[in-house]
């Protein structure tokens, strides 16, 4: 008989540490729901533009189910690529101010395909310390050597770059919104690095797009880091279906950049990673780039190749969000405006909200069992607002993450910010 009595002495161990995951049922998504004991205010959504709901991106994923089905049946390369897809791939790159994307199954699946389709064994990946998990596991898929510089530290990332001596491929890798903190990647340096050493730039804005930038289309563009946004040199590149300062080897594949120079034209974030499932309220991931590095994801990134395309209702609902941040071009600052001025409101009152600079504001108490005991308080309070405890934030940094969105009112954001701050009086959290 096998022995499975090494699963439940884990399971108490991560119990005993405050570590342990459990399925929460919820009655409804967004940043605001009713459910069986009334109003519930959820600071746990992602949909930051109350978009998941949308009767206008509804309708068009209604339309797309009747049209083309439920689910598109196979993998993009053998029958599932539609004209939804097609569509939907020519305006994420038009929005992002590139001239291609590349629509993957989900924001993680895009990372998981995309950096092993840059690097292998014989390269070298620089990331921030605290990128996302799911550009870690793409970066060991890869087999590449994998650096990490301290977090959003400049410094120490050109000096890392400065002593390497390998001979093989170079990519950094760097959220632009930190997905747990909430603050900002000083991505101008960043970029401007990586053209004086010769490194490709993958960004990951899973959580800048639809919030920051001319109409959401986030960080990278509002820099002025993506091509169309870029110097004439950088055009030229474009249109000879390079990203700036990368060459190719004689298979096509991204290779080692040639010298640097100091002008703008190389200062270019090469891969613009997102997601649609956050504030564009619907699913998928996608990367924007050159039309070189989109076919080489279609032929390399395997979990592109070997999954089935994105269902046509959230490919269409995607678009339609699209359409609705083109007409409704201040929905990001609106949403920023709120959340800084809640973050005050708390950061007044004595909480810890480290750097945040966005819509996503965590209250750092430190302790797992403190973060449990707060998120419960808030409970009672009908204040949904998960703890995020170790390994998904560093060891000693536990702490409710607060994620405003523009289903939360001025009222509703006030009531919030009344109930978490004596809550954090009674609990002292805060003195």
């Amino acid at each position: 008989m096998k022995n499975y009595d090494w699963i439940e002495k884990g399971l108490n161990e991560l119990r005993a540490m405050g570590l342990e995951r459990t399925l929460r049922k919820f009655e409804s998504v967004g940043g605001k729901f009713h459910g069986n004991t009334g109003k519930i205010l959820n600071f746990s959504s992602n949909d930051y533009l109350g978009l998941a709901r949308n009767e206008r991106i509804i309708a068009a994923g209604v339309a797309a189910l009747k049209s083309y089905g439920a689910g598109a049946a196979s993998s993009r390369l053998v029958s599932g690529t539609l004209p939804c897809h097609v569509e939907l791939e020519e305006r994420l790159a038009r929005f992002k101010g590139y001239p291609s994307a590349l629509v993957f199954g989900n924001g993680y699946l895009t990372n998981l395909g995309v950096i092993p389709a840059l690097v292998d064994r014989d390269d070298v990946i620089f990331s921030d310390r605290l990128a996302h998990a799911s550009m870690i596991d793409g970066a060991i898929l890869s087999r590449a050597e994998l650096k990490r510089f301290q977090h959003n530290d400049c410094d120490h990332l050109a000096k890392l770059l400065q002593n390497e001596k390998s001979t093989g491929r170079k990519l950094v890798m760097t959220e632009s919104v930190f997905s747990m903190d909430g603050d900002l990647a000083p991505l101008k340096e960043i970029s401007s690095i990586c053209a004086k050493h010769g490194a490709m730039l993958l960004v990951d804005e899973a959580h800048a797009t639809g919030v920051f930038g001319p109409n959401g289309a986030g960080l990278v563009r509002e820099y002025k880091l993506s091509p169309s946004t870029g110097a004439q040199t950088v055009a030229g590149r474009v249109e000879a279906g390079l990203p700036a300062g990368i060459a190719t080897s004689q298979t096509g594949m991204p290779g080692s950049t040639p010298p640097a120079t100091d002008t703008e034209s190389d200062n270019q974030v090469d891969i613009s990673m997102g997601t649609l499932s956050k504030a564009l309220g619907s699913y998928g991931g996608f990367v924007a780039c050159s039309a070189q590095l989109r076919d080489w994801f279609v032929n390399r990134a395997r979990s592109f190749i070997y999954s089935t395309a994105l269902p046509p209702p959230v490919v269409r609902a995607a678009s339609e969000a699209l359409d609705i941040l083109e007409s409704r071009q201040t929905l990001g600052r609106e949403l920023l405006n709120r959340a800084d001025a809640f973050r005050k409101r708390l950061q007044e009152a004595g909480f810890n909200t480290g750097k945040s600079a966005s819509q996503i504001i965590p209250l750092i108490v430190g302790k797992n069992q403190k973060a449990l005991r707060l998120a419960e308080r808030l409970r009672d309070k009908k204040i949904l607002a998960v703890a995020i405890r170790p390994p998904t934030v560093p060891e000693g940094t536990a702490r409710i993450r607060l994620s405003v969105t523009l289903d939360h009112s001025q009222a509703d954001l006030d009531q919030a910010a009344d109930q978490i701050i004596d809550i954090g009086y009674a609990e002292g959290i805060i003195p």
